[in-house]
């Protein structure tokens, strides 16, 4: 009587097996749910429960506390209350916070948090802080644009003068006024033309010197020539260096822009190559004007810095969009992954691997653990290091995510690709079990 009832109910049971199927799965998927909102709820850790000042859920309980606790205070705190409510939420008062310079990088937890100076120009918060300069000196890189503003000084020089090529005098007798030459241009070779004389070589001396020298050798004809040398155009070198800097037809001033070669140097007039990477500002000023002072008087050299060279930081692995990112200000590893996106689900955040390059271009790698910071459970980490020019930051993926992979390339991709099977269950069947 049993198996004739068991056959008379095999198509209903059929259609039953599958209802009860789904219903199965329902209430498993019920009992997870359930499972990881008590887990959330009733395992939380004493640690990571937000710290009194820190916005958190209220419920029915903690507004009941709150309106009793409002009702105990006197008038007057009740007013002070008011106020603090009416100047919002970026009013300058203390918060409930962590200052993680206090040696709070070993708690993993809020237990130290404390009222600390967090919003001091309240609405101007944004601007309001100068902070520390972001280094003691800044030093000088490849790729660095520089704009070298040349000055006239107008200063007197420690050694007299020296002619040079290019140079106008004028040389006179009060003996024989047929000597007289005007408007002598001291030429490419060094020399000028007088009577009675020839070629004779002018460059590098003074005009003492000249004028002397010139006197002596007009002796072979004059008892006393009494000969006189008059400057009329002189420092032709700084001219010319004038000339080749002058901006003002343009936009103004006399300048020269440079961009530091990757050998490391710029390029300047009159005085070639100069070194310029690993050099402050005010040391690459003394440099220029100590080589421009060996040849040219008179002149002076200011360095601006107009564009520093890029940096980037690369970000790759379990992020939503990897990439290379240009650091334009101080950056951190949170910071870095949040411009590549934030993290993907399943991303291993506690192995997070940062790649650097030492001034020597030697490799430098670390692991960093930002898993606390990311939920929320460490006010203070110690992987939220500052981040360098050129470091590259891998997000690995986690063991889930390393366990698909395998199973897509070994079996979807792999044994399934060369040898399709199909299965079939039928649950009518197993439902007699």
């Amino acid at each position: 009587m049993h198996s004739n009832r068991l056959g008379s109910d095999v198509p209903r049971l059929q259609f039953g097996s599958t209802s009860r199927l789904a219903v199965g799965r329902f209430a498993l998927a019920t009992a997870v749910v359930s499972l990881a909102a008590s887990w959330l709820v009733a395992g939380e850790h004493p640690d990571q429960v937000a710290p009194r000042g820190v916005a958190a859920p209220a419920g029915l309980r903690q507004t009941d506390t709150l309106a009793a606790r409002d009702a105990s205070r006197t008038p007057e705190e009740r007013r002070e209350i008011l106020l603090c409510q009416a100047l919002g939420p970026a009013a300058p008062y203390n918060v409930c916070g962590v200052d993680c310079a206090e040696g709070n990088c070993a708690r993993r937890g809020w237990e130290a948090a404390r009222a600390i100076a967090w919003q001091a120009y309240a609405q101007g918060e944004y601007a309001g802080h100068a902070r520390l300069a972001h280094v003691p000196e800044y030093r000088l890189r490849v790729d660095d644009r520089i704009d070298l503003i040349y000055r006239l000084t107008r200063e007197e020089t420690a050694k007299p003068y020296r002619l040079n090529v290019g140079d106008e005098i004028r040389v006179e007798s009060f003996t024989d006024a047929d000597l007289n030459r005007d408007n002598l241009i001291l030429q490419p070779d060094g020399t000028i033309t007088l009577r009675l004389l020839g070629q004779i070589h002018a460059t590098g001396r003074t005009v003492t010197q000249l004028r002397d020298a010139l006197d002596e050798l007009y002796k072979k004809y004059y008892k006393v020539p009494a000969i006189t040398v008059t400057p009329l155009k002189v420092n032709t070198k700084l001219e010319d260096l004038r000339a080749t800097v002058d901006r003002r037809a343009g936009i103004g001033g006399q300048s020269q822009f440079v961009r530091i070669t990757p050998e490391g140097t710029i390029a300047l007039p009159a005085i070639g190559s100069v070194p310029a990477q690993g050099l402050s500002l005010p040391e690459l000023q003394q440099e220029v004007n100590d080589r421009y002072r060996q040849d040219i008087e008179g002149i002076e050299v200011i360095p601006v810095l107009m564009e520093r060279a890029p940096r980037y930081v690369y970000v790759l692995g379990e992020v939503n969009n990897p990439g290379r990112f240009e650091l334009v200000g101080p950056t951190t590893a949170l910071q870095a992954i949040s411009m590549a996106g934030s993290w993907r689900v399943g991303a291993n955040l506690r192995q997070i691997v940062v790649f650097r390059r030492g001034d020597d271009w030697r490799l430098l790698a670390t692991m960093i653990d930002l898993e606390g910071a990311l939920f929320g459970r460490q006010p203070c980490p110690p992987g939220e290091i500052w981040i360098d020019d050129s470091d590259v930051i891998v997000v690995p993926k986690g063991k889930i995510l390393q366990a698909d992979d395998f199973i897509n390339l070994v079996f979807t991709r792999g044994i399934y690709g060369v040898f399709p099977l199909t299965a079939a269950v039928n649950f009518a069947k197993t439902s007699t079990l």
